[in-house]
């Protein structure tokens, strides 16, 4: 018996008995006012204990910052989630979507954020996926501390680094970064 409870679905499985299972379902999140849909990730992000809710949230709310325009009030606001998930989330694949949407939006205030997590944070999914976002977005202004990451013990961190380093070079005279259609 599957029962509709707006961005989730109930579902009861007969073979486990009266077990009931919740399933996100994201189509419905996107037929939400803009409001109601961060509300909703933000409080999943904030406490829901499954990953794969929270990943599924900071792409639903990094949807809502697209709007490039200085009017978009929820911009901000999606800014400072995604800060909080990679400032607060323990799980580096969660954090590495967050560091993905904000290099996708270009949220270029939140660089100083990307910086501390490719040089501290303990994922190495997390570092790597925070130098990839300040390559995207052509952060030169960080390239000096991007170089420190050339020293990461992870050979993957490493490797990002020189990677963003030599696309920065290439990229330098090539105008700032506008997100594409990259989604």
């Amino acid at each position: 018996m599957e029962e509709n409870k707006g961005y989730f679905y109930k579902i009861e499985i007969p073979r486990f008995g009266n077990m009931a299972i919740q399933l996100f379902d994201e189509n419905n999140m996107r037929q939400l006012p803009d409001n109601e849909r961060f509300r909703i990730c933000n409080e999943i992000l904030r406490n829901d204990n499954d990953e794969s809710k929270r990943w599924d949230a900071v792409w639903l709310v990094g949807e809502l910052a697209e709007d490039q325009k200085d009017e978009n009030h929820l911009r901000n606001d999606v800014a400072d989630l995604l800060e909080w998930v990679l400032r607060n989330d323990t799980n580096g694949v969660v954090k590495h979507e967050a560091s993905f949407q904000i290099a996708a939006r270009n949220l270029r205030h939140k660089i100083n954020v990307l910086t501390d997590v490719a040089l501290y944070d303990k994922s190495i999914l997390s570092k790597h996926e925070a130098i990839e976002a300040l390559g995207l977005m052509r952060a030169f202004e960080v390239e000096e501390k991007i170089k420190d990451a050339l020293k990461d013990s992870s050979i993957d961190v490493r490797e990002t680094a020189a990677f963003v380093l030599k696309r920065f070079e290439r990229l330098r005279e090539h105008g700032e970064y506008k997100p594409s259609a990259i989604l």
